[in-house]
């Protein structure tokens, strides 16, 4: 199987988890949901800067748990396999710590899905519909079960 070349930035402005969610860690989850080259950064947030993005952005007063920030989509929001995908990806990691907990999933298997999740927004898919959303969760299911994790979508 063909590699996809990963250009990986990794910010932590908010360090709580720098020691667990470690940069390789991070870049071999992402490079297991590319289809195509990559220029990505991810940035994990407190809660404050994750609400401002998804305010000003996607005008919702709250922090959420995955933001993504597509930046080779045009007009028509079709994605060109031949263009490196070039994306920013911000995780709040208030929402990701209390989500995990809620869900009784560790923060390693819960931080690698939203880390996929993204990386598929960024690369042009979306679950707006019913389809859509099949597709993205049947992809996210055998990403993750690459990488030895479980279903998500299954009650634990």
């Amino acid at each position: 199987m063909q590699q996809n070349k990963l250009s990986l930035s990794v910010q932590y402005p908010d360090p709580r988890l720098q020691e667990i969610l470690t940069r390789p860690l991070l870049r071999r989850w992402v490079k297991a949901a590319l289809l195509a080259p990559a220029q990505i950064t991810l940035r994990f947030v407190d809660a404050d800067e994750g609400k401002t993005l998804n305010r000003n952005f996607r005008g919702k007063d709250y922090a959420t748990n995955v933001l993504t920030f597509a930046y080779n989509e045009d007009e028509d929001d079709i994605f060109d396999e031949n263009d490196a995908t070039q994306a920013d990806i911000i995780l709040c990691t208030d929402v990701l710590q209390r989500e995990a907990a809620e869900q009784n999933k560790s923060l390693e298997f819960h931080a690698a899905h939203l880390v996929i999740h993204g990386v598929l927004h960024a690369q042009g898919y979306d679950h707006e519909s019913d389809e859509e959303a099949e597709e993205m969760e049947t992809l996210e299911i055998e990403m993750l079960a690459a990488l030895g994790f479980p279903n998500p979508y299954i009650e634990s």
